[in-house]
């Protein structure tokens, strides 16, 4: 029971929707604007339901850490969080690969980092597989739209992959780093094309 001027249930539950409101606007319009990232809640489980209600963060995942989470660790919030976001993000690659693999052949994907580095750099790339640990030497020259391979890594050339990779993030591609016998072709980097 509440005693006392201003400390109701429905004023608490209001105040914290303002709060959560406020919370809200910074996530949307600083801290992941523009972005598709998963947000997971930790904190004390009754507060779920209220932020959900204030929140318009189209990615906040339904499930959340509960209890105190400054009684856990970064590595332990990480974990119980990765627990639950690895499931989506594996299904994603699926259905990505699997929308690789049903355009090849039709002009709109490539598995040329020479195509590739300047489609992403001029926003073409609407998703981007690289195999992890894999690297592609060389130099981009975006006036000329020229790509230069070069087989090691002599001062002046940067890893292509990761050009890619930036370039594509940049221009809101989705991009998936993968285990190399999960790319859709055998490939150091796939790509399909948005024209």
């Amino acid at each position: 029971m509440f005693h006392g001027h201003g400390t109701g249930i429905d004023e608490h539950k209001d105040n914290l929707l303002r709060f959560f409101r406020q919370v809200d606007a910074g996530i949307r319009t600083t801290l992941l604007r523009g972005q598709r990232a998963p947000l997971v809640l930790a904190g004390v489980e009754y507060l779920f339901p209220i932020y959900r209600e204030a929140s318009s963060y189209p990615h906040l995942v339904h499930e959340g850490i509960a209890g105190n989470p400054e009684r856990l660790s970064a590595e332990t919030l990480h974990r119980q969080a990765w627990s639950m976001l690895e499931p989506r993000f594996a299904r994603a690659q699926e259905e990505a690969a699997a929308r690789y693999r049903q355009l090849a052949g039709t002009g709109k994907t490539s598995t040329d980092v020479a195509l590739v580095v300047p489609a992403a750099h001029h926003g073409r790339v609407e998703m981007l597989f690289t195999a992890r640990e894999a690297q592609q030497w060389g130099t981009y020259d975006p006036e000329a739209d020229r790509v230069h391979l070069l087989a090691e890594g002599p001062p002046g050339s940067q890893d292509l992959l990761d050009l890619a990779v930036v370039e594509a993030l940049t221009r809101g591609a989705a991009v998936h780093v993968v285990e190399p016998p999960r790319m859709p072709e055998p490939a150091a980097v796939a790509a399909v094309f948005r024209y």
